[in-house]
C-alpha cells in the first residue's frame, strides 16, 4: 500500500475549549493496490458509500456496510460518539464525508477523526478487524503535580470503563469521572468501534492504555484515537451530559502526536 498523503508527524493544536465537533482532528488517505483502474466508477461507488453511510448513521449513531459487487466493493464504516446528540452526530458526519472527499478524492483507503465521529472506507473489507495499526495521540503539554496518586487513580477508572465498554448493551462505549480532590475531578472515555467483538473490543482498548507510559505519561490530559478505538481523559469535563460542579480552567493546550 503506497501512502500518498499523511498528516504530518508532529503539529501543534491550541486547545482553549471544549471541541466543538466541528474540526478534524486529523486523516489518512493512500491507494490500494489491487484496485480497478477506473476511476470514475471507483468515486461514484465512494460517493454513493458515503450518502448511504451519512444516512444510516445519522439516525442510529453508526453504519458498515459496502457499495458495489465482487472485486470492485468498497466498505465503509461510520460511527459518532455514543454521548452526543443526533443533531451533532449528523452534523459530524455530513463534515467528515465532505472533507474526506476533499482530502482523499479517488483513493480506496480513507479514515477522518473528529471530536465527535469517526468515518472511514476501503477496497479491503476491514469490517469486525482490529485495528491500531495507525494512531493520533492528543497530548495535554501540562504534567500532574502528583504522578504516583493520578496514574493510580487513572488506572482504577480506565479498568472501570473499559470493562463497561464490552457489556454488549453498551454498544462499545464507557464513561465516567472520580474525584482526585476536593477541586480536581478526572474525566475518562472509552469507545470501541460497533462491528468489533467484546474481546476484539477489549483488546483494542488495552492497546491504547498500555501505550499511556509512551506518549501521555503524567500528562493532565490525553487522546488516543485509533480506527477500532478511541480514549480519552481530562482534568475538565468534556463528554455528555457534561458536569456543572466542575468549572477548571487549566491549561488546555495540546500536542498531536501522529503514529507511526
Amino acid at each position: 500500500m503506497k501512502t500518498s498523503y499523511l498528516v504530518p508527524l508532529v503539529l501543534l493544536f491550541l486547545y482553549f475549549s471544549i471541541a466543538t465537533g466541528t474540526d478534524p482532528l486529523g486523516n489518512l488517505c493512500s491507494e490500494e493496490s489491487h484496485v480497478t483502474s477506473n476511476k470514475s466508477y471507483t468515486s461514484a461507488k465512494i460517493d454513493d458509500l458515503l450518502a448511504k453511510l451519512v444516512s444510516i448513521a445519522s439516525s442510529t449513531g453508526y453504519a458498515a456496510i459496502s457499495s458495489g459487487q465482487d472485486q470492485d466493493q468498497i466498505y465503509g464504516l461510520a460511527q459518532c460518539r455514543g454521548d452526543v446528540t443526533s443533531k451533532d452526530c449528523s452534523g459530524c458526519l455530513q463534515d467528515a464525508a465532505k472533507q474526506t472527499r476533499q482530502l482523499c478524492q479517488n483513493q480506496t483507503d480513507a479514515r477522518i477523526w473528529y471530536d465527535y465521529c469517526f468515518l472511514r472506507y476501503n477496497s479491503k473489507d476491514f469490517i469486525g478487524k482490529v485495528d491500531t495499526a495507525f494512531g493520533i495521540y492528543y497530548i495535554n503539554v501540562e504534567n500532574v503535580m502528583n504522578p504516583e496518586d493520578f496514574n493510580r487513580n487513572l488506572g482504577a477508572l480506565m479498568n472501570k470503563i473499559r470493562s463497561e465498554a464490552v457489556v454488549a448493551k453498551n454498544e462499545g462505549l464507557g464513561k465516567g469521572k472520580t474525584e482526585l480532590s476536593t477541586f480536581v475531578t478526572l474525566y475518562a472515555l472509552v469507545q470501541c468501534t460497533r462491528d468489533l467483538a467484546s474481546v476484539d473490543c477489549a483488546q483494542c482498548l488495552a492497546i491504547a492504555v498500555r501505550n499511556f507510559p509512551n506518549f501521555c505519561n503524567n500528562r493532565k490530559g490525553c487522546r488516543v484515537l485509533y480506527s477500532s478505538c478511541y480514549v480519552r481523559y481530562e482534568l475538565y469535563p468534556f463528554f455528555y451530559p457534561l458536569d456543572s460542579s466542575n468549572s477548571l480552567t487549566s491549561n488546555r493546550t495540546s500536542v498531536a502526536i501522529i503514529y507511526p
